[in-house]
């Protein structure tokens, strides 16, 4: 077999990459969990007086800073031996409640991981995996990952670019938000529209036992109500606004939902639907942002939506024309993108 020795190199390096990614996570995940990180971003340490700082053992440490300055996400000096951090470095990797925050993202990633055996058997026998039999760091790092784009944008941006929307919810709302997870989206309207009322519903019994510890801890728990429901069975009568962050794709009956939501929404009121960036096809998602979807969705959405039923397994990257067809298809009368970033499309759909 002749192998064109140009192409094989660069998709060795290619390779070479992902490796070094792929373990890197690993190394993500203990220097956010260890502090490593934000000790370092204070000034240029050496290995052992960043050990001393952190309380952790020096050697280790030496190693971790070897290959965080190998990857990139540390600075190495070699003619004193110090590491230290750039300030895009400590912008991106130290402060959990700031517009970007990277380790959430390899938590997540490095739970998801951790069900490899199961979904090398749902792939033989096209049975699913249901969110709560994942790691525990799936929660916790999904809603870590998402939280500060919710942060940046759910009340600067894609809120104010919903038809009529901010001012309901200033007068008082009754918000819906469904799918809620750990809650982060909610107690963040909820913060922000004080006159509002929030119910949010998942059906992950622990993921609503730390939404509403998050809620009340936020000092929002006598405006926020938290239920253990699917997202075709919330009740409360009808709401003003209803919302779902990244999790229509993960349904298994998403016309079913949408049916269901349409009937528990006022007639002069909004669904906003957050989902990730995609394109229409799958050439146009073939970038690095629909790799980090797809690779997820493998894992993650695809097989509890089989979970569930999985008659309409959208995925992660379901794109807009999907989306459009899920809606219509459910009696949603009017839907439009509303805002976009680089990792998520805001849709605004009323009845």
């Amino acid at each position: 077999m002749a192998l064109d020795q140009q192409k094989f190199d660069e998709f060795l390096g290619r390779f070479v990459g992902d490796l070094g990614a792929t373990m890197a996570a690993g190394g993500v995940v203990v220097g956010d969990q260890l502090g490593l990180y934000r000790a370092l971003a204070q000034k240029p340490q050496q290995p052992h007086e960043l050990a001393s700082a952190t309380g952790t053992a020096a050697r280790y440490v030496e190693e971790w800073l070897r290959g965080q300055a190998a990857g990139g996400y540390v600075e190495y000096d070699p003619e004193t031996g110090s590491y230290w951090m750039t300030e895009e470095q400590a912008f991106a990797l130290t402060d959990p409640d700031g517009p970007v925050y990277l380790p959430g993202a390899f938590q997540l990633a490095v739970g998801a991981l951790r069900a490899a055996p199961q979904v090398v058997e749902a792939f033989r026998t096209g049975e699913g995996i249901g969110w709560h039999e994942h790691d525990e760091n799936v929660f916790e790092g999904c809603e870590r990952f998402f939280r500060p784009g919710y942060a940046a944008n759910l009340i600067a941006s894609w809120l104010p670019a919903l038809e009529g929307v901010e001012q309901k919810l200033a007068a008082g709302a009754k918000v819906a938000d469904v799918g809620c997870g750990l809650g982060a989206s909610t107690v963040l309207m909820a913060q922000a529209y004080p006159n509002a009322t929030f119910v949010g519903s998942d059906y992950h019994d622990h993921s609503i036992e730390l939404a509403r510890k998050r809620a009340a801890d936020a000092g929002v728990g006598d405006r926020v109500a938290f239920e253990v429901a699917g997202a075709a069975s919330i009740n409360g009568g009808t709401y003003d606004l209803i919302t779902t962050f990244d999790c229509l794709h993960d349904m298994g009956d998403p016309v079913g939902v949408a049916k269901h939501l349409r009937e528990r929404i006022a007639e002069d009121g909004t669904w906003m639907i957050v989902e990730p960036y995609a394109a229409d096809t799958v050439a146009g998602n073939l970038n690095p942002v629909g790799r980090i979807y797809y690779s997820f969705s493998a894992f993650l959405c695809v097989p509890n939506a089989v979970s569930q039923g999985g008659s309409h397994t959208l995925g992660a990257q379901a794109g807009e024309a999907a989306i459009r067809r899920v809606v219509t298809e459910a009696g949603f009368t009017r839907f439009r993108r509303a805002a976009e970033t680089p990792f998520n499309l805001v849709y605004e759909v009323r009845p």
